[in-house]
């Protein structure tokens, strides 16, 4: 990943490949943000309008590059849009500020270092543009054939290595503040983007048990104790979801629980992630156009693997326990078929009117594993519905939960992370369409508001009093169009920072 520091050094004498700066969007055209009044000034106060003549108007996510002024060490310099200008003595938007530095990242491909002039006005906005310039970079080129071609082809599709560092100007290296911000956003980015290499991995190399082991791996180098269920295991404990939907694999299905915990935690939280690893549909099986990126049906736990991990790394001082529900869903002549009843870990039978609905069942199973804990609160998340996609597009996730003040709080935690999100209902009249004559609930009921039925579905199995919320992250997930702002294409690692959010709130007593 980009390695990088803060610096008090100037921009002028600054040795590096570009000098990246912030322009707005003024009523007037583009105005030169805060924090590149050097770079102004070496033209003369003319760098605006210089940028106007090139066309650059501020605009978010516009990248603009031109020659540096004479008598700088750096050759170039990349202007980057921030969208509108504040208001006055207001600062910018930091998701504004993420956004631009990762395209900014994007942008510099191939650059071995590259000194950032954005606006930070105090340790929270050098934290997120740290946090943008780090995802921005972000490259998965595992499977390419060479190094030298692969570095960055799959974030930003011009082949070259991903910016090697970058100098945050204006920061304040011997500062708490500061150090800190840039310690959190290192952390929550590198597990951020391991959550996208999962999810890009495909699945014939992440199996259920090959998900396991990463886990394990990581558990063990940060000091998370983790527990995992093989087939054995799930048929003695009675995880009749779980085993249902990985019975037609070769593949055999897996429960892991990662679990962190501070000696100075006074609340606890469980986080809950389905994670198919390839989802064919079963017998069920999906339509032509629809198994292509069915890698990513495992997004859901990969998030909450990062998210526990990062919690260890921050030190948080709250439990988190991360319950990863993995199965590969594939049709054989053992798979699961419509019509089936399975007997969930719950106790309760479910029958199977759709195999295609598989991973509320997985999850069922984990949501009923994480209440025997009695958390303070769960959260699951999970690529779980084509009806969420339908609702609320492709960036945005929705937020169902069985508390209305808990399913604000995480919006909110949701939004200041810059993950967008929407809170979702969960109508009780829509509980009628999952009655089964032959189980005590179905796992399909009415196709409209077919999200929402999955969330009531979930409902069912988390146990008496637990305060709950459910993230349905079909949309974002996986980004199937090009790259944007910090965001690249494929894996997202969506919800990664909003788990790491509500945990940081949790362990300040200020989740709601």
């Amino acid at each position: 990943m980009t390695a990088l520091t803060l610096s008090t050094a100037a921009a002028p004498g600054l040795r590096a490949d570009a000098i990246v700066i912030g322009v707005a969007k003024g009523a007037g055209g583009p105005s030169v943000a805060p924090g590149a009044e050097a770079v102004d000034k070496a033209y003369d106060g003319r760098l605006a309008a210089v940028l106007e003549t090139l066309g650059a108007s501020g605009a978010e996510g516009e990248v603009t590059k031109l020659p540096a002024p004479s008598g700088f060490k750096a050759p170039v310099v990349v202007a980057v849009g921030l969208g509108a200008e504040p208001e006055k003595d207001a600062g910018f938007d930091p998701e504004a500020l993420r956004r631009a530095a990762g395209a900014a990242a994007r942008a510099l491909a191939g650059a071995k270092k590259a000194a950032f002039a954005l606006p930070l006005a105090e340790a929270a906005d050098a934290g997120v543009v740290a946090e943008g310039l780090l995802l921005g970079a972000y490259s998965f080129d595992a499977y390419k054939a060479s190094a030298k071609e692969a570095k960055g082809a799959k974030a930003n599709g011009n082949g070259k290595a991903p910016l090697a560092e970058a100098a945050l100007l204006g920061g304040k290296p011997r500062d708490k503040a500061y150090k800190a911000a840039i310690e959190r956003a290192t952390a929550v980015a590198e597990e951020l983007n391991r959550a996208r290499d999962l999810v890009n991995t495909p699945p014939n190399d992440l199996d259920p048990e090959a998900f396991a082991a990463v886990a394990q791996a990581a558990a063990k180098e940060h000091g998370i104790k983790v527990q995992v269920l093989d087939e054995k295991a799930l048929v003695k404990g009675g995880y009749g979801g779980i085993l249902g939907v990985g019975a037609g694999s070769a593949s055999g299905p897996r429960l892991v629980r990662l679990s962190y915990t501070s000696p100075k935690a006074k609340k606890s939280l469980a986080f809950v992630g389905k994670g198919i690893t390839y989802d064919s549909g079963g017998i069920s099986l999906k339509p032509a156009g629809h198994n292509e990126t069915m890698k990513c049906d495992m997004a859901g736990a990969a998030a909450v693997f990062a998210a526990v991990v990062a919690a260890a790394r921050l030190g948080l001082e709250v439990n988190v326990t991360g319950w990863l529900a993995l199965a590969e869903n594939m049709p054989s002549g053992s798979a699961t078929r419509p019509g089936d009843v399975l007997r969930m870990y719950s106790g309760k039978t479910v029958e199977v009117l759709n195999t295609d609905a598989e991973g509320r069942l997985v999850l069922a199973d984990a949501l009923w594993a994480a209440s025997q804990d009695e958390p303070d609160a769960i959260i699951d998340v999970a690529t779980l519905t084509g009806a969420m996609m339908l609702a609320l597009g492709s960036r945005t996730y929705g937020i169902m939960a069985n508390d209305d003040a808990f399913r604000s709080a995480v919006h909110e935690a949701a939004e200041e992370s810059g993950e967008p999100a929407w809170p979702m209902p969960l109508p009780e009249h829509l509980r009628k369409g999952m009655d089964s004559p032959t189980a005590d609930i179905a796992n399909m009921g009415e196709r409209m508001g077919g999200g929402l039925v999955a969330g009531l579905f979930l409902r069912e199995f988390v146990g008496e009093g637990i305060t709950w919320a459910h993230l349905d992250i079909a949309g974002p997930a996986f980004n199937e169009g090009g790259p944007f702002g910090y965001t690249p294409k494929g894996g997202t690692g969506t919800a990664v920072r909003t788990l790491v959010r509500v945990a940081e709130l949790a362990a300040a007593g200020e989740l709601g």
